[in-house]
């Protein structure tokens, strides 16, 4: 499910070209289509975990599977850009609340092992990721409208064998205790307000980065093959980063981790606006997708391991809106950027810059014991 729910998500990003010539529309457009999605995937959060102190969380896994299909059916009916918008925003609402109820269900299961359990699960997400551009290119040869069907199909059976599985689970009763939302929130708000600062602000970069990633690869002089071959690149490499970093961030103390992550994605971006020529290019992106999707696990193990089980599931939710709904932006800030003429090297050189500096302000309050660990 976790595969198809992410596909959701990043499918969008490799069809931007082909909904720039099809529907008529601008960067800035294309841009916002993908915000759409990733707006879609924060505004659930919240609710779901209201609905988690309520509902047992498999079951709105279950419930997000039955969204998804109904979802990707729609939106491959769409004739026009609104339609598909629509579209796009519901299959994020899929996505987000699977995810709010799935991550604290996969951290119950393996309480002992957080962060390698939560490195499994997004190693199956970032599988979506890599095949996405692939799999988007080979049903444009037919038709862009397959790749929303086949999404469809394939929810459709995934939703019904989890709900067999279900049937015969012994399920964890860790949450039980967890049945105040805005409590849980208040009494974590340290710790929800760090992970929303942290993964908020590096999200913001990084949805700009990928969505716009082969427009990018193409304005610094790659050609299409070559621009198409960096993205399957940048996402490639996230699947050893998801693997890796979630038993790292077991072993390691985790801001420190997690802050080093950080600059060393901001460091990364830096060197991708000054390297020139299909080679560099590749090996600096490479670098990008490893560091960008080792932060992923690590943040999901820090929340995840750090809140108590009656407050685990609420709390996590409160985080999780508050980082999708900042980073979700950054797809149509640098639509709007690109197209008002700011060059991508400049624009990405400058954003960079900016993650030096939370880095720095976050790793002077961590040595004056300021944030919590």
């Amino acid at each position: 499910m976790v595969l198809l729910v992410n596909l959701a998500r990043v499918m969008f990003a490799p069809l931007l070209d082909e909904f720039i010539g099809v529907f008529g529309v601008g960067e800035a457009t294309a841009g916002l289509l993908v915000t759409l999605v990733w707006v879609g995937s924060a505004l659930p959060r919240v609710p779901t975990g209201w609905l988690l102190t309520r509902v047992p969380r498999h079951r709105v896994v279950l419930a997000t599977g039955v969204v998804l299909t109904a979802a990707s059916l729609f939106t491959a009916t769409a004739e026009s850009v609104v339609v598909l918008g629509a579209g796009a925003l519901c299959m994020g609402l899929a996505s987000g609340a699977y995810f709010v109820a799935a991550n604290p269900l996969i951290s119950e299961l393996y309480p002992e092992r957080v962060g390698r359990a939560m490195g499994i699960h997004g190693t199956a997400s970032q599988v979506a990721a890599v095949v996405a551009a692939p799999f988007v290119a080979l049903a444009v040869v037919y038709d862009w409208r397959l790749a929303f069907v086949a999404v469809g199909v394939a929810g459709a059976v995934v939703t019904v064998a989890l709900t067999l599985t279900a049937r015969g689970a012994d399920l964890p009763a860790a949450g039980s205790a967890d049945r105040d939302l805005l409590a849980a929130a208040r009494a974590q708000w340290r710790v929800v307000l760090t992970g929303i600062v942290i993964l908020g602000l590096t999200g913001f970069v990084w949805q700009g980065l990928f969505n716009f990633y082969e427009l990018y690869m193409r304005a610094k002089g790659l050609s299409p093959s070559a621009a198409g071959t960096a993205i399957t690149v940048v996402f490639a490499a996230g699947v050893p980063a998801f693997f890796l970093s979630g038993r790292l961030a077991d072993r390691f103390p985790l801001v420190p981790y997690i802050l080093g992550v950080v600059g060393s994605f901001a460091a990364c971006l830096l060197a991708l606006t000054y390297v020139e020529g299909v080679a560099a290019v590749l090996v600096v992106t490479a670098a990008v997708g490893y560091v960008i999707h080792s932060l992923f696990p690590a943040m999901d193990t820090y929340l995840l391991d750090t809140l108590p089980d009656h407050h685990r599931g609420s709390a996590y939710s409160v985080y999780s809106f508050g980082m999708m709904v900042l980073q979700s932006t950054g797809s149509s800030a640098v639509g709007a950027l690109a197209e008002s003429g700011v060059a991508y090297d400049a624009l990405f050189f400058v954003f960079a810059l900016g993650l030096v500096a939370v880095v720095v302000v976050l790793g002077g309050l961590y040595r004056l014991g300021r944030l919590p660990s």
